[in-house]
């Protein structure tokens, strides 16, 4: 399955793309025996629309446009379901066995996510209750890329 970062918005050089940088050469090496195929970080600069409405349709249809028919598509929102890292790594596994060719893992601009992005999820995901900076969600999304590869393939990186 190829799984690529949808990110609006750029991360510049520094500390946090580095770390963010380190998770995902990590979960690329330990995704690739597990069959997941890390693609990268797409990056889209916001979108300059006058309206909230207009920002999240324009943006969306940057994501439609990089979604496979039948692609998996994960959508981080602060109003989704909060899962363990095991529960995540279950889903991750479950849409590879599923026969996914694609999973999409989205970080949404500062407005959001387009509803059409919603009703399309196949997880709508939230970080805790807490909103994070565009940054810090990345590094997190890198994480738990790299901590689900590890419980898949019983690695002790994870310990509950």
């Amino acid at each position: 399955m190829r799984i690529t970062v949808f990110a609006v918005g750029r991360m510049k050089a520094g500390p946090e793309r580095e770390l963010a940088d380190r998770y995902f050469d990590r979960f690329s090496k330990a995704g690739n025996p597990l069959g997941f195929d890390f693609q990268g970080v797409s990056e889209i600069t916001e979108s300059r629309a006058q309206t909230v409405d207009l920002r999240k349709t324009e943006e969306a249809a940057r994501l439609f446009e990089a979604l496979d028919a039948g692609a998996g598509l994960i959508l981080l929102d602060e109003r989704g379901k909060a899962l363990s890292s095991e529960d995540f790594a279950g889903q991750m596994g479950r849409l590879r066995d599923e026969g996914k060719r694609q999973l999409i893992v989205a970080i949404g601009g500062p407005d959001g996510h387009d509803p059409r992005l919603r009703q399309r999820a196949d997880l709508v995901l939230a970080l805790g209750s807490l909103t994070w900076p565009h940054q810090i969600a990345r590094i997190l999304v890198a994480e738990q890329l790299y901590r689900a590869a590890t419980i898949l393939s019983g690695h002790p990186y994870h310990r509950s």
